[in-house]
């Protein structure tokens, strides 16, 4: 695995570069919400969204908890709905709380993103990975920790091992063990490494005291889920015990192949952090560079999913709701076609998915550097 931030050094965007590009896009959805009269944030749509993905895990984790069951497959039903309404609260509550696009109220973003302690992860870290990290250095070697992977090559600028050359095999398989490898792993690890580059420290907590926090939110978490629905259920332990890896199997899967499919593709563009320390564009062209929107016309996995096939947009304005993509997605593709900027996107969810399977089996196999080896 290549190294990570911790071992590099800082880098930065070269601003002064075509910045003519986002000042304008910024002026004109700006004048679009001034237009319009509405607020950057959540609305009606948006609350009863939140309401119905809450209820989607909760009220079926309530149901295993208290025993209400007699079937197994009604009790197995319980845990595929939990699956489908963590990966809902994920894409489409939590992540707009955590990058404070969701209120103006802070105590609001701060309780709505407190939500991924019940979904098994840890809210300080992921706010650190995906808001400080992935956002600020999209498909960035040794920065962007969502291409960083122990058993999977996701940039052409990471070494490949024998065993790459399989990964268009096990690789969708293992999509399916994200969450659960975050519940029982990966967030002491992060935790231990956000520490060590100075970045928790921004938190206001010691090491210990963020430790405690951490292992106090997992703790509560496995009592919720796995301990009470065995002790409370009407079924054995390990009816309960495959419910719970179902569920974290099938979340795995979803939050997986909506992530993916919009950086790791074909299309997009990766980098090494250069020598002088800044990129070559500025931020918002790197995002551009970087990101890919899919499936445009399908309202109803735009909706599930909390507007990610949009991810141009979130990239762009992390800060505003997902509800308002949609909308503004016209404004950022125009003003991109005037720039000659390019904006990239699949006609369908399927079209991105064979994209980034594509992609993952050349950087497997070493066909995606020969290719690039020959157009430079």
């Amino acid at each position: 695995m290549s190294k990570n931030f911790v071992d590099t050094p800082s880098i930065r965007f070269n601003n002064a570069s075509n910045n003519g590009f986002f000042n304008d896009l910024r002026k004109r959805v700006n004048q679009h919400f001034k237009e319009k009269k509405i607020s950057k944030y959540a609305d009606a749509r948006m609350k009863f969204k939140t309401s119905f993905m809450i209820l989607l895990y909760f009220v079926p984790l309530g149901i295993n908890i208290f025993g209400m069951l007699d079937s197994l497959v009604a009790h197995y039903a319980m845990w595929i709905l939990m699956a489908l309404g963590m990966a809902g609260i994920g894409l489409s509550v939590m992540h707009d709380a955590n990058h404070g696009s969701y209120s103006k109220n802070k105590k609001i973003n701060k309780a709505l993103g407190y939500l991924a302690n019940f979904l098994g992860a840890y809210h300080r870290n992921w706010k650190i990975q995906h808001n400080k990290l992935h956002h600020s250095y999209t498909n960035v070697e040794g920065y962007d920790e969502d291409i960083m992977n122990k058993i999977m090559r996701f940039s052409p600028f990471q070494p490949r091992k024998a065993y790459h050359k399989y990964q268009i095999i096990y690789g969708p398989l293992a999509y399916g063990l994200a969450t659960l490898y975050w519940y029982i792993g990966k967030d002491f690890d992060t935790l231990k490494r956000f520490w060590k580059s100075g970045l928790f420290k921004t938190t206001g907590l010691s090491k210990k005291e963020a430790m405690l926090e951490l292992i106090t939110f997992k703790t509560g978490y496995t009592i919720l889920t796995i301990i009470l629905p065995m002790v409370l259920s009407n079924f054995a332990w390990y009816h309960i015990l495959f419910g719970f890896l179902a569920m974290q199997y099938i979340c795995g899967i979803v939050l997986t192949l909506v992530f993916q499919p919009a950086h790791v593709i074909n299309e997009t563009e990766f980098y090494l952090p250069p020598t002088d320390g800044t990129i070559e564009n500025n931020w918002a062209i790197h995002q551009m560079k970087t990101t890919s929107n899919f499936a445009h016309t399908n309202r109803i996995l735009s909706w599930y999913i909390g507007g990610l096939n949009y991810q141009i947009e979130h990239h762009l304005f992390p800060n505003i709701c997902h509800i308002h993509y949609r909308d503004i997605a016209k404004i950022v593709k125009k003003t991109a076609q005037e720039y000659n900027i390019p904006y990239l996107e699949h006609k369908s969810f399927r079209a991105a998915l064979l994209s980034h399977f594509k992609v993952i089996k050349e950087l497997g196999t070493g066909e995606y550097d020969k290719r690039v080896a020959q157009a430079a």
